[in-house]
């Protein structure tokens, strides 16, 4: 577990890109870890989907998907270890497949997180194809 005066990062949007998003469209907070209270884990990223999808979460245009605000995190799939756990459902070391976003410790309560094999040599494919993206492919060779 990271120590308590360890520090996180994380990718917030700062404004709505127009046209390709740039850098200037993000900026890089550093916050204190959280500390996860009961019922809740603290998850340590180690891979993240960069998706197509995301431009159209950037913007504040109807979607399929509600926008990320402007000064949050930025949404996205991740697979991450657990640091640290309150819950009874997750195990410190356990790999998980969510979508806690850009940065590299979260809390999270559990909920919508996937269990990965602990010993898994190719975690990231959780997130290509074995994941949303693959997903995506398959169906489309279906129909």
């Amino acid at each position: 577990m990271p120590q308590s005066n360890a520090l996180k990062r994380r990718i917030v949007l700062i404004r709505r890109p127009v046209g390709s998003p740039t850098s200037e469209d993000f900026c890089m907070e550093t916050h204190s870890v959280p500390q996860p209270d009961a019922g809740q884990v603290l998850l340590r990223t180690l891979y993240l989907s960069l998706d197509p999808y995301m431009r159209g979460r950037m913007s504040d245009n109807p979607s399929h998907a509600a926008p990320v605000a402007i000064g949050d995190v930025m949404v996205g799939a991740t697979v991450s270890r657990v640091q640290a756990s309150g819950n009874p459902s997750f195990e410190v070391g356990d790999l998980v497949q969510g979508y806690s976003g850009w940065h590299d410790y979260c809390v999270s309560d559990g909920k919508g997180l996937a269990r990965l094999e602990r010993n898994d040599p190719h975690p990231a494919r959780a997130l290509g194809v074995l994941g949303m993206p693959g997903f995506t492919a398959y169906m489309g060779l279906l129909l």
